[in-house]
């Protein structure tokens, strides 16, 4: 809950009635006047509330006093501004979001509770009471508020401890077979537990899962998968929670028709006849949004919605991008096991009587999926605030995942290939402890592997590992380089090639790898044929890549020889590319070697695009183009300086950017009028 507020203005003659105490004493009031407070942090939330209506008296006292104000006053009532606004937030946030999710992440609220606090202490000690005319009441007050603040401990309500715990245990139970009257003890205990959060009716049950499902999609968009994993966790056993608590009267009768349809079905019919018999019983929550059937391996997608993996499969397999459910385009396409929603079905259809037949087309063998739900959903279930716990969480699942990487068979490799590729999009801390696990050596194994999925995952694993900068020496030291290049020329799919350009582009950051690199000149002939065959989104990777490695000036005439600058040029003139900043800066870059500038000289539509783009360019596409032409007309560029004489285009050009440009590009501009001045002193045609 990181809120970046915008600065306020303060003028040194800044009246005592004007903007900022009159904002002051408006949002104090706001935050006081809040009702009905949260079930979450309510303890901390009363305790801020109680601190801001005392400063909301002194807010009152200084506008009465309607004197100037000191200016370290001036500066603590806009901290204290900054501050209370935040608190506003906060409190918003805690109100209008999931009360189990807020509980789940109690530490964290309380802490930020806590440095709210802190912060309003600190701008209390440059608030100079003995210059201002309060109240003795007023200041009184103050001094106790700023000496509370100063030596403030962070709170955790224990109760919510107490019940975030209870809430946990009763996860871990109900997402282990249980059989007997077990699982409804449970639940017996969960009603307890949520009914200290308000959720006493099926309305208010209802409405706390469209809470944690607006959580998930919203931290779906950020690639949060272990925390949707955990969001959705919650979400099915709150779902299951209300099926159990308010289920109808007539559950027996229902449950002995399920007998008798089964019964009657297992004489008369096989087991897909008897599925449908039963259909029409099932919960809504159980059902695939799809198939509208049982859901026997469900699965979470980037949007945080469940489906049952076979529908799910064959929707993203024929080409579809976005969640069937939302219509939300999803940020990659990886199913992750909602392990806690399947345990809810087969505790639901143990104690229904149904047949559930365990899907044997899964990813993973039976007895791999019990070993990977042994080592992740424990985990799953827990909470991610605690950073301690959630590295734990990460380290596990990574361990799992090289492990099947390591041992698995090809089809295992796929997957735990797609899983590690995902996990490591997640955080600089996940990409850590994924190199920690021994990953890397495997994962260059891999990029020479026949299966394109698997191929295409290991690479684009690579490429989200090589952002956190020890990782860049990790893969080197590795010896990915040749592997990376292998993909880059010839992988077996479009996107596995762009990944290993953008890897390269990632690696190249770092100097040495910039050398290591240049020393393969197929690395270059790789990245052009990407520039020319390649997405739009994959000649950018391919035109950054070159561009990182030209900035070491002994590659420069290795792009120039595998032909980067004809097909720059050509890229110049295709609106479609959309790389027209990022070839403009290669091809300046270029200019600075002498095989560089002879072939752009060689180009007969250069020029005239250049001075077009001086016109209609982006800022850096005209600081590039002027850059290109100042090049081009120096060191025997007569020629180029009398075609820019007889365009009639290139001096208002010239002009308009020498007036109006960045600094740069007004300093070039000038200095190519002062070039063609002394062309023109050897012709007839007048520079304006």
């Amino acid at each position: 809950m990181n809120v970046v507020l915008p600065p306020i203005m303060i003028s040194s003659g800044f009246s005592p009635t004007g903007s900022l105490v009159e904002s002051l004493i408006h949002i104090s009031n706001e935050v006081a006047s809040v009702e009905k407070l949260p079930f979450v942090q309510f303890r901390n939330i009363s305790t801020m509330i109680r601190r801001i209506k005392l400063l909301s008296s002194l807010f009152e006292d200084i506008r009465e006093t309607n004197s100037p104000l000191p200016p370290s006053s001036i500066l603590c009532l806009t901290e204290l501004f900054s501050v209370i606004q935040r608190v506003k937030l906060l409190i918003q946030g805690c109100k209008d979001g999931s009360c189990l999710w807020g509980l789940m992440q109690t530490q964290f609220l309380s802490n930020q509770f806590h440095l709210l606090v802190k912060e309003m202490g600190g701008a209390l000690d440059i608030l100079p009471l003995s210059l201002l005319n309060l109240s003795a009441d007023t200041r009184e007050q103050v001094e106790l508020l700023h000496r509370q603040a100063k030596r403030v401990d962070l709170l955790v309500d224990p109760r919510e401890l107490q019940r975030r715990e209870e809430l946990l245990q009763t996860m871990t139970r109900n997402n282990q077979k249980s059989s007997g009257n077990k699982g409804f003890d449970d639940f017996v205990k969960l009603k307890e537990v949520l009914s200290c959060f308000g959720l006493r009716s099926p309305l208010e049950y209802e409405e706390e899962i469209k809470k944690l499902e607006a959580e998930a999609e919203k931290q779906a968009g950020t690639g949060g998968l272990i925390v949707v994993s955990n969001i959705n966790n919650i979400i099915s056993l709150v779902t299951y929670s209300k099926s159990v608590i308010f289920v109808d009267r007539d559950k027996e009768e229902i449950k002995e028709n399920f007998k008798q349809r089964s019964a009657f079905m297992n004489r008369n019919q096989d087991v897909s006849s008897s599925s449908q018999s039963i259909l029409s019983d099932i919960p809504d929550e159980f059902r695939c949004p799809i198939s509208l059937d049982l859901m026997k391996d469900p699965v979470i997608v980037a949007s945080g919605h469940t489906y049952d993996r076979n529908s799910i499969a064959q929707w993203i397999n024929s080409g579809h991008q976005t969640c069937p459910k939302s219509g939300q385009r999803l940020i990659h396409m990886a199913l992750i096991p909602n392990y806690a929603l399947k345990s809810l079905v087969h505790q639901w259809c143990q104690d229904n009587n149904v047949p559930l037949i365990d899907d044997s087309s899964s990813s993973f063998s039976k007895s791999e999926s019990s070993s990977g739900k042994s080592k992740l959903s424990e985990k799953a279930i827990d909470h991610i605030p605690a950073t301690k716990a959630a590295m734990n969480a990460v380290k596990m699942t990574a361990e799992f995942l090289v492990g099947k990487i390591a041992m698995g068979s090809p089809e295992i490799q796929r997957q735990a290939t797609y899983e590690l590729r995902l996990l490591a999009k997640t955080g600089m801390g996940n990409r850590r402890i994924i190199a920690e696990a021994g990953a890397i050596p495997f994962l260059v194994t891999l990029l020479s592997s026949t299966d394109p999925k698997t191929q295409e995952n290991a690479v684009t694993a690579m490429l989200n590992l090589s952002i956190l900068e020890n990782n860049k020496t990790l893969i080197m030291s590795a010896g990915s380089i040749d592997s990376i290049i292998d993909v880059l020329e010839s992988g077996k799919t479009m996107e596995a090639r762009e990944n290993a350009a953008a890897t390269i582009f990632s690696l190249s950051i770092i100097n040495n790898c910039k050398v290591t690199i240049g020393t393969r000149p197929r690395a270059f002939s790789a990245l052009v044929g990407l520039l020319r065959e390649g997405t739009s989104a994959g000649k950018k990777d391919a035109a950054s890549a070159l561009f990182n490695l030209s900035v070491y000036e002994a590659n420069k005439a290795s792009v120039v020889v595998a032909g980067a600058v004809p097909l720059l040029v050509e890229m110049l003139m295709d609106d479609k590319a959309g790389i027209t900043d990022d070839a403009l800066a290669l091809l300046a870059l270029l200019l600075g070697c002498s095989e560089g500038l002879e072939e752009i000289r060689k180009s007969k539509v250069l020029v005239p695009l250049l001075i077009d783009l001086l016109r209609f360019g982006s800022t850096k596409g005209k600081e590039n183009s002027i850059t290109l032409l100042l090049g081009l007309c120096k060191d025997g560029g007569e020629e180029v300086a009398r075609h820019l004489l007889i365009n009639p285009r290139s001096i208002p050009s010239l002009q308009s950017l020498s007036a109006d440009g960045s600094l740069k590009a007004r300093r070039k501009a000038d200095a190519l009028f002062r070039l063609l001045n002394r062309c023109c002193s050897q012709s007839h045609y007048p520079v304006g």
